[in-house]
């Protein structure tokens, strides 16, 4: 292999700064219902996981029912949260602009949560109309499963061995090498915890950044080491 011909970005706690606002939000939930989690455990645990996959586990590992009211209070709560204080993650648009690769976007977050956190911070026009979400193929096909990065590819035109994927959290490196793609951990972040980059170098990684301006270098320097799949 000699390059690649596709960039994905994940969107949460990679374009925007969005993991620490959904921590704050959904340990203050489950604190208050009986599961207390403090803000940096939601990012070090949960990162990367739909609200509705975080209940499904905490129901698991606690004796306590969780309210499926839940589910709707948080992502309202959420929504309105982001909207007012959602920021992009420094140097994106910096680093998009040494980039020459075609690029998309593949994150668990609604494609209307998508519109507007890109729309907010301005980074829309940058991937639109290459923007999709894991929850239109389906809410049993979101990360870690390798769905919505194979529909990428596929949406793109580009062969999965031709694909380096940018991501946070370890469900989405999963995701990715399931997929077949090659990934660069980001650890840049407000949600980022001390073992953040071991985690995700040992669930795939081949690289860890926690800067977007070491991006372009990063991914030219991957470009001419084949790595193993």
């Amino acid at each position: 292999m000699d390059g690649f011909d596709l960039i994905i970005f994940d969107c949460d706690g990679v374009l925007v700064d969005s993991e620490i606002i959904a921590a704050d939000v959904e340990s203050k939930l489950l604190t208050e219902a009986g599961y207390p989690i403090s803000i940096e455990e939601m990012g070090e645990r949960f990162a990367g996981m739909t609200w509705q996959n975080i209940l499904l586990q905490v129901e698991r590992e606690a004796s306590i029912p969780i309210s499926a009211s839940l589910l709707d209070k948080s992502e309202k709560l959420l929504d309105l949260r982001l909207a007012q204080d959602v920021q992009a993650i420094a140097g994106v648009e910096a680093a998009l602009s040494r980039l020459t690769l075609k690029r998309c976007i593949c994150s668990n977050s609604s494609s209307a949560r998508l519109d507007m956190m890109l729309g907010k911070v301005g980074l829309k026009p940058l991937f639109a109309p290459h923007i999709f979400s894991a929850k239109d193929l389906g809410a049993d096909r979101v990360k870690p499963k390798p769905d919505i990065f194979l529909h990428g590819a596929k949406q793109m035109g580009v062969s999965t061995d031709r694909v380096v994927v940018v991501e946070d959290s370890v469900h989405g490196v999963h995701a990715a090498r399931a997929a077949g793609m090659r990934v660069i951990g980001f650890t840049g972040a407000s949600h980022t915890y001390p073992a953040h980059a071991d985690r995700l170098t040992d669930a795939g990684a081949e690289t860890v950044i926690s800067r977007m301006s070491d991006l372009p270098g990063i991914v030219a320097a991957l470009a001419e080491w084949e790595g193993a799949l």
